[in-house]
């Protein structure tokens, strides 16, 4: 994609990405956002971009949590990093075989219809293999953002890492997201 097309739209995972992850998190009391996410939501907002949330919720599937539930703890994300301009969010589980859930482009793509724009003049900033790959299927940029549950080999296979959601929105903005798979990982070593 290199820099012929101008982004438009920055994605965001929401568990593990903007804000921290608990696992099936149903309450919106225990939303903690990520640290520099406030600072990199502000630098793609300045920078005349539009947000979004794409986020696998199969909690919703598995009865660990209600659609209510959900909903409250994506208007408390919104409350504490928003206004986004568009939520994507898929209930389902990993065995439905939906066209939304991630590593599928499905989120990707309704949220780029619902902004009016083409999926490649969005980007994906996530925590794991599976939203590098939504993305890579929609024909989005992409940068993960690793945490300690992010397995080395999603790592690797990346085409651009970043040690953080400023450097990922910074990478994003000027246009370095083309890189080698892998090409961060040494210096993440350390960290991880």
């Amino acid at each position: 994609m290199g820099g012929t097309v101008t982004l438009k739209a920055v994605l965001f995972d929401r568990d593990g990405t903007l804000v921290v992850d608990v696992p099936y998190n149903g309450d919106p009391q225990l939303v903690r956002p990520m640290d520099g996410a406030r600072e990199a939501l502000q630098k793609v907002r300045r920078a005349g971009m539009a947000t979004g949330v794409v986020t696998n919720q199969s909690g919703v599937a598995r009865g660990l949590l209600t659609m209510e539930q959900m909903h409250s703890v994506n208007r408390r994300v919104d409350q504490l990093l928003g206004p986004f301009d568009v939520w994507e969010f898929c209930p389902h589980g990993p065995e439905e075989g939906c066209a939304c859930r991630k590593p599928e482009p499905g989120m990707i793509v309704e949220a780029c219809h619902t902004l009016g724009i083409k999926t490649a003049e969005a980007a994906l900033v996530g925590d794991i293999g599976a939203d590098m790959e939504a993305a890579a299927a929609a024909g989005a940029r992409a940068v993960l953002v690793p945490t300690r549950l992010t397995r080395r080999e999603e790592i690797e296979a990346a085409a651009c890492v970043a040690e953080d959601l400023g450097q990922a929105v910074d990478l994003l903005l000027s246009g370095a997201t083309d890189g080698e798979p892998g090409g961060a990982l040494a210096e993440l070593d350390a960290r991880l």
